[in-house]
């Protein structure tokens, strides 16, 4: 902000001036003067060389005569009443006073007796008075900083009245729209003053921040409440501080009231306050950010130590390679690849699914799809194969994207499914009572006799589905299946599941049945009874 330093200056010229004016003016008052003498002076009190020498001053200057009297202004004093003539500031201080009126900065108006020229009339001197002038009834056009000098003769009665005058409209326009934006702004601020280390002004962002009132900061002092104790590297920023320097953005933990701390970004910058050599803090919360690193970290801690215990083989894959980034000790013990072995290599090389399985794992990691319970032969170290359900689910894993791998043995429960699949077809080959002619009058029985549920179930599969059912139908194994296709296993089973959910069965001997009613059977051409014309 700006200064006012000038003002010594020119009131200290301006004393000389006047005085060296006065001594010449009693050297010939003491003398007899001469007509010519008379003729030289200059009117009134040889004043007209002082009026030229303050004429072009920048600040603005009144002279006032002791009886009250306005007797000359300069053009800038003029101007910061917006006037052009002395006559238009009034003739008197009482005229002055019904053409302007002056304002506290607080708005309160100046009582009769307190306008700076009341009081230089009355001999007093000062310095820096501050006041808002603008005509009565009306808003304050301007902001005038008012100094007085009063110059007395050889017995002390004041001769020479002056009032110096200098415009700081724009300044404390300036201030004015600082205190407006520096209140108004949620980013939370603090601004102390250098000399005392006396906090002067806070705005509401900080006292939101702190749960501080204003009370309880104004007028305290840095000592008081620190907000530099707790930071790192405290001796340097204090240095900065002292020396009225730029303190740097660094972390710091903020004392809130009723104790305790909270985390946030300090920054210092020095400014002028009312021509007064501050400090202005500003804070940027850090806690929300901070808290929610923590939540972040302990749920990664959590996800880590149930990725580790969890008692089925689990795998966490990255990256369009699908990189291994991590596998439990289950996949471990399983599979028989160590975790220092499989991490980070690209998920093909470990051999573990057919080229079907990895193109649906890919996609999952792509399009952040879920993918569950989708049955495969998951293959070993040792190049042995074990039937396993795959689920898959994208996570985030250190700020990454990522696939988390799960897989169920069922190995136990397709034996045991496959040897009663298998007991079920010894039966239906084997027994006399539902022997292949029973079957076979299943299969010719008219199309017309098909429920509207099963016909609805017929022609929800595809062509590949009732090929596969048909071959059910003729109580082949999911092998052959597989073998008369070219595909494997697990596709055949996957296949199958389809199949069943579709048909509404849960069994394979019921899938026989249902399929035998429906036009699949030993004798069945390409398209089932359901299908065909009746």
């Amino acid at each position: 902000m700006q200064t006012f330093g000038t003002n010594n200056d020119v009131v200290d010229s301006l004393r000389h001036r006047i005085e060296t004016q006065m001594s010449d003016l009693k050297r010939r008052v003491a003398r007899k003067p001469k007509a010519s003498d008379r003729e030289a002076e200059s009117p009134p009190f040889g004043r007209s060389e002082l009026q030229h020498i303050i004429a072009g001053l920048m600040d603005g200057v009144l002279l006032v005569e002791p009886d009250q009297r306005i007797a000359w202004a300069n053009s800038a004093a003029l101007a910061m009443h917006g006037v052009r003539r002395v006559e238009d500031l009034g003739r008197t201080v009482d005229e002055y006073r019904s053409r302007f009126e002056l304002r506290y900065r607080n708005r309160h108006k100046l009582p009769t007796g307190a306008y700076p020229l009341d009081r230089l009339v009355g001999g007093e001197s000062f310095s820096q008075i501050v006041v808002e002038v603008g005509r009565p009834g009306q808003e304050a056009q301007w902001t005038h900083q008012i100094r007085s000098l009063v110059l007395t003769d050889a017995g002390g009665t004041p001769n020479c009245l002056v009032l110096i005058i200098n415009d700081v409209t724009e300044q404390y326009l300036a201030e004015s729209r600082f205190e407006a934006s520096f209140n108004a702004n949620p980013a939370p601020g603090l601004i102390c003053r250098l000399a005392d280390t006396h906090y002067i002004k806070v705005n509401h962002g900080f006292l939101a921040l702190t749960g501080f009132k204003a009370d309880d900061l104004l007028g305290k002092s840095l000592h008081a409440i620190d907000v530099l104790a707790p930071l790192h590297g405290r001796d340097a920023a204090v240095e900065l501080f002292h020396a009225g320097k730029t303190i740097p953005q660094t972390e710091a933990w903020l004392p809130v009231r009723g104790g305790g701390h909270r985390r946030v970004l300090l920054a210092g910058q020095p400014i002028d306050v009312d021509d007064t050599a501050c400090m202005l803090f500003t804070f940027a919360d850090l806690q929300p950010a901070h808290d929610a690193q923590q939540a972040l970290a302990q749920s990664e801690r959590r996800f880590a130590t149930a990725f580790r215990l969890a008692p089925v083989p689990m795998l966490v894959l990255e990256g369009p390679d699908l990189l291994v980034v991590d596998s439990n000790e289950s996949f471990s013990r399983t599979t028989g690849h160590p975790r220092s072995a499989a991490s980070g290599r690209p998920v093909h090389e470990l051999a573990l699914w057919d080229d079907d399985t990895g193109r649906l794992v890919a996609q999952a990691l792509l399009l952040g799809e879920h993918l569950g319970s989708v049955e495969i032969d998951l293959q070993y170290r040792d190049r042995r194969t074990r039937a396993h359900l795959l689920a898959a689910e994208r996570v985030v894993v250190d700020e990454k994207a990522c696939l988390l791998v799960v897989l169920h043995d069922i190995g136990d429960r397709k034996r045991t499914e496959n040897d009663l699949v298998s007991a079920i077809e010894a039966v239906l080959r084997d027994t006399r009572w539902f022997g292949q002619r029973v079957m076979e009058k299943l299969a010719e029985l008219p199309g017309h006799e098909t429920d509207r549920a099963g016909q609805a179930a017929d022609q929800s599969l595809s062509e590949r589905e009732r090929e596969i059912l048909g071959s059910i139908a003729q109580g082949h194994t999911d092998a052959r299946i597989a073998g008369d296709r070219a595909i494997s296993r697990s596709t055949v089973r996957n296949h199958v599941t389809a199949i069943f959910r579709k048909i509404g069965v849960c069994t394979r001997s019921a899938a026989v049945v249902w399929a035998r009613e429906h036009g699949y059977g030993a004798k069945m051409t390409a398209t089932p009874r359901s299908s065909r014309k009746s």
